[in-house]
C-alpha cells in the first residue's frame, strides 16, 4: 500500500496531495512502463503526482516524468499565487482597518510624543524647557556622578530656576556621595533653595517641566543620541508620579565626613551590587549602571565572599539567594 496519507484522485486534481512516491508506487510505475500488469491496485501516490491517468474504461496509463511534473507544478503554482492573493488581502484590509482605527482619536486633542535626535539639539532642547519652567522641575539622573562639563552647563540655568521661585527637586544614586564636582553642584544648588536625594539606584533618566512636558530617552537608541519630548497629560502625570515615589524612599543628601556613604546606604549599594550579580550581571556592567567604578564593585563582591565563604560567582550567588539577605530591609526602614 501506498505510505501517502492524502492520496485520492480528489488530491491530484486539488493538489493537496503529499507529493511523495512510495517505493510500491515506483515499482508498481515501472510495472506499467514496462507494459506488464502490476500486483494489486495502483498506489494513490502514483495518481496524486500524475504520473499514472486513469483512462474512461478504467485502465491506467503511465505519464512521462517531465509532463507530470509540469502539470503539478502548475496545479501548486496556482495554489501559491492564491494564498499570496489572500495574505495581501488581508494585509490591505488590516492597513484599511488601521487608518479608521488612527482617525478614531481625537486630533484637536492629540498631545505627541516627539522625537529629539543628536546631543547638541537635546542639550538646547532641554535648555529651552528648564528656562521656560515656572513652578517644578523634577530630575532622576542614573549613572552616578556627573562629568564636570555637564554640571558646569547646566548650573546656571538651574540657579535661574531656583531664583524664579521654581521648586527642584532632584533625585541621583549613592554614589554621588563620593563624586566631589557633583557634590560642589549640589552645594550651591541646596544654597539656592534646591532638594538633592539619593537612592541604590534610579529607575532611568527622567526631566519632568511644571508636569506639562518630561523628557525620557529612547530604550531603542543609544542615549546620548536620540531623547522623546512626552506631552501628553496622563503620561506626564505618571512620570511624575513615579518620581513621587521615588523621591519619599530616597534619603537626603547632606554633607558626610571624609566622603564615604553612611552605613545604612552601603547596606543599600551592596544589596543593589549583589543583586544584579545574582541576575547575571558581570562588574563592568553593574558599575556601568550604578555609576561607579568596577574596581568599586570588586571590592563589594570580595566583601560578599568572605562573608559567605564562597570560592567561586555561582557559589556566592547561589548563597546569596538561599541566605535571604537581599530580602533585608535597611536600618532606616525605608
Amino acid at each position: 500500500m501506498c505510505t501517502d496519507t492524502d492520496t485520492s484522485d480528489a488530491g491530484a486534481t486539488t493538489g493537496t496531495g503529499g507529493g511523495t512516491i512510495c517505493t510500491v508506487g515506483l515499482r508498481h510505475y515501472a510495472d506499467l512502463l514496462r507494459g506488464r500488469d502490476p500486483d494489486g491496485d495502483c498506489p494513490p501516490c502514483l495518481l496524486d503526482l500524475g504520473l499514472v491517468r486513469r483512462l474512461p474504461d478504467g485502465s491506467l496509463a503511465p505519464v512521462p516524468p517531465r509532463l507530470a511534473a509540469d502539470a503539478r507544478v502548475d496545479r501548486l503554482e496556482r495554489a501559491i499565487e492564491e494564498k499570496r492573493n489572500a495574505l495581501e488581502a488581508v494585509r490591505t484590509s488590516i492597513s484599511r482597518a488601521q487608518e479608521v482605527y488612527l482617525d478614531s482619536y481625537d486630533r484637536t486633542d492629540a498631545h505627541p510624543v516627539r522625537t529629539v535626535r543628536g546631543p547638541g539639539t537635546i542639550t538646547a532642547t532641554l535648555a529651552a524647557a528648564v528656562q521656560a519652567c515656572q513652578d517644578e522641575l523634577l530630575t532622576a539622573q542614573p549613572g552616578g556622578g556627573r562629568p564636570q562639563k555637564t554640571l558646569d552647563e547646566a548650573l546656571p540655568s538651574d540657579l535661574a530656576a531656583l531664583g524664579r521661585g521654581v521648586r527642584q527637586r532632584t533625585i541621583y544614586e549613592h554614589t554621588v556621595r563620593s563624586h566631589q564636582p557633583t557634590l560642589a553642584y549640589v552645594e550651591q544648588i541646596s544654597q539656592a533653595g534646591g532638594e538633592v536625594r539619593t537612592l541604590d539606584e534610579v529607575f532611568d533618566r527622567l526631566i519632568i517641566c511644571d508636569r506639562r512636558i518630561a523628557f525620557v530617552p529612547d530604550p531603542g537608541a543609544e542615549r546620548s543620541q536620540v531623547a522623546l519630548a512626552i506631552e501628553h497629560p496622563g503620561v506626564v502625570r505618571y512620570l511624575a508620579g513615579i518620581f513621587d515615589h521615588t523621591w519619599q524612599r530616597a534619603a537626603p543628601l547632606r554633607d558626610d565626613p571624609g566622603g564615604r556613604l553612611p552605613a545604612e546606604l552601603t547596606d543599600d549599594v551592596r544589596r543593589t551590587i549583589l543583586r544584579h550579580m545574582v541576575n547575571g550581571h558581570t562588574d563592568e556592567a553593574i558599575a556601568a549602571r550604578l555609576g561607579m567604578s568596577p574596581r568599586s564593585v570588586s571590592n563589594h563582591m570580595r566583601w560578599a565572599a568572605e562573608l559567605f565563604g564562597s570560592r567561586s560567582r555561582a557559589q556566592l550567588a547561589y548563597l546569596i539567594a538561599r541566605s535571604g539577605f537581599l530580602d533585608e530591609r535597611s536600618s532606616t526602614g525605608r
